[in-house]
């Protein structure tokens, strides 16, 4: 999967995701990688964190090579709930990187491992706690607003995660290829002379607009070909 997402991007996939009107799951905004740069993409492997690292050591023995497990940890900022041996674990189970809903540590370590760490950020202690553990604990895993299962893939870069159903992954792919390819085009007309103004006909726009209020440049776009927004 992340030799199909090489040339892409995060926002391609989302774009995709609404031009073909699939529901857009995104990670909270200010999840992030730790080695800027990193990029992650593989099937879903969920856990919710108790306090106790056996969740992930269990999750990990369903894993396959690729997976990238998402750690729902609630957004917690009072703990990190993810270090150097879960990660080092993560590797010798074949799991492809982490996307933490929460805060990670022993960063220095992290970036030696190489395993692409997805999360709010950095803190010293770990959990302090123990908390009753849910059915559901390996079944699936919050992300912000987010439910996601084993039957869901996970991108991540450098602007951030997108989550999108495996059965409809091959379609939005497709449609985000498109769509870079249609950006690069008009990239590259930009820097020959060519406006995006007048690539899009952005006059034309305008007096229509005048004479149709309510119609709007993403129509515009639609009607010509163009990809700026979606």
């Amino acid at each position: 999967m992340l030799k199909e997402f090489a040339e892409l991007s995060t926002p391609l996939i989302a774009d995709a995701c609404v031009r073909l009107g699939e529901e857009l799951r995104v990670a909270p905004a200010g999840i992030a990688s730790l080695v800027p740069g990193q990029r992650v993409a593989g099937r879903v492997l969920p856990a919710r964190h108790y306090g106790s690292v056996d969740v992930f050591l269990e999750a990990f023995t369903r894993a396959e090579p690729g997976d990238v497990l998402v750690v729902d940890n609630a957004g917690r900022r009072d703990e990190a709930c993810v270090g150097d041996l879960a990660v080092l674990e993560a590797e010798a189970a074949g799991v492809a990187g982490l996307v933490v809903w929460g805060l990670h540590r022993d960063t220095a370590d992290l970036i030696e491992i190489g395993v692409p760490v997805f999360s709010y950020g950095r803190h010293s202690p770990g959990p302090v706690r123990v908390d009753a553990r849910e059915p559901e604990a390996l079944r699936s895993a919050r992300c912000g607003d987010h439910l996601v299962t084993a039957d869901d893939i996970v991108f991540g870069d450098e602007d951030g995660v997108v989550f999108v159903a495996e059965a409809r992954v091959e379609s939005v792919l497709e449609t985000a290829r498109v769509l870079f390819r249609t950006e690069r085009e008009q990239a590259r007309r930009i820097r020959s002379g060519e406006t995006l103004r007048a690539q899009t006909g952005f006059g034309d726009y305008l007096a229509r607009r005048d004479a149709e209020p309510s119609y709007t440049f993403r129509q515009h776009l639609r009607r010509i070909g163009g990809a700026i927004e979606e």
